[in-house]
């Protein structure tokens, strides 16, 4: 089951687009998801006693509009609906249990205008245990390229399962990119590095973290990058053209948004196509 958020904004009416799309890839059926939270309407003085109804018809036309997009973009999809009470973020954290994946809008209709990530989808992201997929409103042309990013870390290994599967599904390329930097104390004068045999041996290192994934889907193009700068430059430059960037999380904090390392954090706050978080 693929979950998706959605509130009536541009963006996750993209969202709505993009989960469809998987579904039909992955043969999946579809939830459309729209959280009702009263709060901020609870703290007048004198609350207005309809509203609580204003709030459930308005959230039935939004679930209604999101249905008929996907009827018209993948009339093969299952899709079914739910109108749940709560916040929107604490909403799609308990939809995440049993789903295969969770998408969400970059931004809803909260918030800064100028701010590229909503607090409910850095929120899910930090928290969920399933790939959630984040997508931005603005449509790019489709590349038929993913974006990986590979380290020797075993946290890596989930995100490359996403990421090649994404791409046979699609019949896209995997541009897997590893970043690399120099040891603070390589900029010493006295100590000698050979920068070759450096590149080198990460260029072995994204080979072998390949090997099992290349022999396991064949049919994809891979496309392997070693680059010197830090993993959030090197990915956000990668996947300026890409139809998706994929990363792993390295986090392991359990407050806010902890769960999202810095690397992952800072691709979903600066990438420009739809980025997929898996832990």
């Amino acid at each position: 089951m693929i979950v998706v958020g959605v509130d009536g904004s541009v963006a996750a009416r993209a969202a709505v687009e993009w989960a469809a799309a998987d579904a039909l890839r992955t043969r999946e059926p579809l939830r459309l998801v729209h959280a009702v939270d009263r709060t901020p309407y609870q703290i007048g003085r004198f609350p207005t006693p309809t509203l609580p109804d204003v709030l459930l018809r308005e959230g039935r036309r939004i679930l209604d509009e999101a249905v008929a997009l996907v009827r018209d973009r993948q009339p093969q999809v299952e899709v079914e609906t739910r109108e749940v009470e709560g916040a929107p973020a604490l909403v799609l954290r308990e939809e995440a249990e049993g789903a295969s994946e969770i998408v969400v809008g970059s931004r809803g209709l909260g918030g800064f205008a100028g701010a590229l990530l909503g607090s409910v989808s850095t929120h899910v992201a930090g928290h969920v245990r399933c790939p959630v997929v984040v997508v931005r409103a603005q449509r790019q042309p489709a590349s038929g390229e993913i974006v990986v990013g590979v380290d020797d870390s075993p946290e890596c290994r989930p995100a490359l399962a996403y990421a090649f599967r994404q791409a046979e599904l699609r019949g896209a390329k995997l541009r897997a990119v590893h970043a690399w930097q120099l040891p603070v104390h390589a900029f010493a004068p006295e100590i000698a590095y050979d920068v070759d045999e450096i590149r080198a041996a990460q260029q072995q290192l994204l080979t072998g973290a390949l090997e099992s994934f290349r022999a396991e889907h064949p049919a994809v193009e891979i496309i392997e990058e070693t680059h010197s700068g830090h993993p959030v430059d090197v990915l956000t430059a990668a996947g300026a053209q890409a139809d998706l960037v994929v990363v792993g999380s390295h986090g392991r904090g359990a407050m806010g948004s902890a769960l999202l390392g810095s690397v992952s954090r800072g691709v979903l706050h600066h990438a420009r196509c739809a980025v997929a978080v898996v832990r």
